[in-house]
């Protein structure tokens, strides 16, 4: 591989240098001659070094990097390059490799100087889920006596997967699900709360008198109190809206990429709780659908089916997503719907499923409170412009208010908070279900 000759900027201060005898002669035309062949050597020593530079054929090189990503976690990138056996000497120029868009990536510019081999390092976080793709890594290798360098790519092209943030579903994260102080989040119920049996102990002060057990107390001559725990081997459904209207971004992140993250949560803590979960993605057809089932295989099966999941510019079917979920039938349910509910009209079909939904099944909808129309909607006008704006955005919010008192209307629970809250507030709701019983 010859590659493409790149000038360095020594070379352009010695072109430089060559002109002052070009002045000379202007002034002395008698060294005109010298001038033309002083020129000359110039040009001659810029392509000598040229040829002179290394080729791509004298490396080895490689990029290491993790085969599956998180989304918005930065990661670290290797570059090795190495020359091959034979060769030996000192390398200079720059080194740039080819990143994806969806990434922000600081350091994949460097410089090289090294003799035998190197490892360069940079930083990427991906900014999106699905797959992300490298490109070839490109050199630039300056010659022995750094006037030319030697541009060339080497082929080094590879793809990796990113799945949604799973750092989301460790302990900490869940224990902030279940206790928060803001006001927005719902407060977890007590596990004795459950209506399943769990144990028996001795009774403490505070405990509800109807959960001592009489009986037991009899027989063991002190005070016992049954304690339960939320039933487990139930059927939670989550179904993502991926129609139109979860394409929008809230907080620089798409309302999708909220979405999948919530449902993946929720989709950890029901199935630690035993549950059996189910998950479709839908917009005006179904792109995927997972049949319930339980276990820590169906977590990473969840995983693997949502990491390409994304929204298009259609509008989302309820009904066919709902039809296809129960067509074999199914066990009583709870229904989990993220979606957005800013569209009156396009509400109207999601408020008239919910309402067949109940009461064979629980349906909970959950959706994104869109913090930039709710703060146009309380702005204080100074333009004609900002008056018409926050009449629009006090429209839309005061129809996604009588949206979510029509779904409770109907029988479905309604969680709506900001982008922020999302995902703690729907695990709340699901855990606060279970904990009363009511699935």
């Amino acid at each position: 591989m010859i590659g493409r000759p790149v000038p360095t900027h020594r070379a352009f201060i010695v072109a430089t240098l060559g002109l002052l005898p070009a002045v000379l002669a202007v002034l002395a035309p008698s060294v005109g001659l010298a001038c033309v062949v002083l020129d000359g050597v110039l040009l001659g020593a810029v392509v000598l070094d040229f040829f002179r530079a290394r080729r791509a054929e004298d490396f080895v090189i490689a990029r290491e990097v993790d085969p599956v990503l998180s989304s918005h976690r930065p990661t670290r990138v290797k570059v090795r390059l190495e020359l091959k056996p034979g060769h030996s000497g000192l390398v200079r120029g720059l080194l740039r490799d080819e990143v994806p868009a969806a990434a922000n990536v600081v350091g994949h510019v460097v410089p090289l100087d090294f003799e035998t081999a190197t490892t360069i390092e940079y930083r990427l976080e991906p900014t999106t889920r699905g797959d992300l793709s490298f490109g070839d890594l490109w050199l630039r290798l300056e010659g022995p006596w750094g006037l030319c360098a030697r541009q060339v790519r080497m082929p080094c092209a590879q793809s990796v997967k990113v799945f949604p943030d799973l750092t989301a579903l460790t302990k900490d994260a869940l224990a902030l699900a279940r206790a928060n102080e803001d006001d927005a989040r719902r407060r977890v119920p007590l596990r004795s709360e459950g209506r399943e049996f769990e144990s028996l102990r001795e009774y403490r002060s505070g405990d509800d008198r109807r959960s001592i057990d009489w009986k037991a107390s009899a027989r063991r001559s002190r005070t016992m109190v049954r304690v339960h725990q939320p039933e487990r081997n139930q059927v939670v459904l989550l179904m993502i809206d991926c129609g139109r209207h979860m394409a929008g971004e809230v907080n620089g992140r798409r309302k999708i990429d909220h979405a999948v993250d919530a449902a993946l949560r929720v989709a950890k803590v029901s199935l630690d709780q035993g549950d059996l979960v189910g998950v479709m993605a839908f917009a005006t057809e179904v792109k995927t659908w997972l049949p319930p089932r339980k276990g820590a295989d169906q977590l990473r099966a969840i995983a693997q089916t949502l990491y390409r999941v994304d929204a298009g510019l259609e509008e989302s079917n309820y009904g066919a997503a709902i039809d296809l979920a129960f067509s074999r039938g199914a066990k009583r349910s709870l229904v989990l719907v993220l979606t957005d509910l800013i569209d009156p009209d396009a509400t109207q079909a999601l408020l008239k499923r919910m309402r067949r939904l109940v009461p064979r099944h629980l349906p909970l909808v959950a959706s994104m409170l869109d913090e930039g129309v709710h703060a146009a909607a309380q702005a204080m006008p100074v333009t004609d412009l900002d008056a018409h704006r926050r009449r629009v955005a006090a429209q839309l919010e005061s129809d996604a208010k009588t949206t979510v008192a029509r779904l409770r209307d109907a029988g479905a629970r309604v969680v709506r908070t900001n982008a922020r809250e999302f995902g703690p507030a729907a695990v709340n709701a699901y855990l606060d279900i279970k904990a009363r019983g009511l699935l």
